[in-house]
C-alpha cells in the first residue's frame, strides 16, 4: 500500500509540472481546436506508454548508464522541441489556411505531436527510470508493475485533456484568437527555450 501511495502521488506531481508537454497541449486547445488539444494529450499519455516499455523491459536501466545514448535521446528531443518553436515563431497574422480554428491540424497530426513531444523528452526517462528503480519493489509482480505504468499514463491523458477542456473553452479563447499568431510565436519562443536548455545539458543527467 506504501508502495501504491508513493507511485500515485510522485506520479501526480510530475504530471503537473509545467513543460513542453504542458505547452503543446495549451497552445493546440488555445489556438487550434478541443479535439486538437484532447488528441495530443493523448498522443502524451501513449509516449509515456514508451517510457514505460522500454523501463519494464530494462533497457532504460542501459540509457541511464550510457552517457552517449542518453544524450543522444536529449539531442533529439532538443531537436524536435527547436524544430516544433521555429514553426510557430513563422506563423503569420492570417495563419497558413483561413479559418475559424486558424491552422488545422489533423487528428494523426495532434496525435503524433504529443506522443513525439513525450517520447523524446529524457526528463520523462529519468522520472519513470528513477520511478521504478527506487520506489518499486524488485519484487512487485510484473502485472503490478504494468498496472502502475498504465496508471501513469492515464494520469497524463486524464490530466493534459481536462488542460485541453480548459483552454479551449469560453469567449476568452474566442477574443484570443485574432492574436493568434503572436501568441503561437510565444509558445514557439518558449519551445525553442526548453530545446536549447535540454541541448546544452547534454553531457550531465
Amino acid at each position: 500500500m506504501t508502495e501504491l501511495i508513493a507511485v500515485i502521488t510522485i506520479t501526480l506531481l510530475a504530471v503537473v509540472s509545467p513543460g513542453p508537454d504542458f505547452a503543446m497541449v495549451t497552445r493546440n486547445s488555445l489556438l487550434l481546436s478541443r479535439r486538437a488539444g484532447v488528441l495530443t494529450a493523448l498522443g502524451i499519455g501513449l509516449g509515456v506508454l514508451v517510457h514505460v516499455t522500454y523501463t519494464l523491459v530494462g533497457v532504460g536501466l542501459l540509457i541511464l548508464q550510457s552517457l552517449w545514448l542518453f544524450n543522444a535521446i536529449k539531442l533529439a528531443g532538443a531537436a524536435y522541441l527547436v524544430y516544433l518553436g521555429v514553426k510557430m515563431l513563422r506563423s503569420s497574422p492570417a495563419g497558413e489556411l483561413n479559418g475559424p480554428q486558424g491552422v488545422p491540424l489533423s487528428d494523426l497530426a495532434a496525435l503524433r505531436t504529443g506522443f513525439l513531444t513525450n517520447a523524446l523528452n529524457p526528463k520523462t526517462t529519468v522520472f519513470i527510470v528513477s520511478l521504478f528503480l527506487q520506489v518499486v519493489r524488485p519484487d512487485t509482480p510484473m502485472g503490478v508493475q504494468m498496472g502502475y505504468g498504465l496508471f501513469i499514463s492515464m494520469a497524463h491523458i486524464a490530466w493534459f485533456a481536462l488542460l485541453a477542456l480548459c483552454f479551449s473553452a469560453g469567449s476568452m479563447r474566442a477574443r484570443l484568437l485574432s492574436v493568434r499568431h503572436w501568441i503561437d510565436r510565444a509558445f514557439g519562443g518558449l519551445l525553442i527555450v526548453f530545446g536549447a536548455l535540454l541541448g546544452l545539458a547534454s553531457g550531465s543527467r
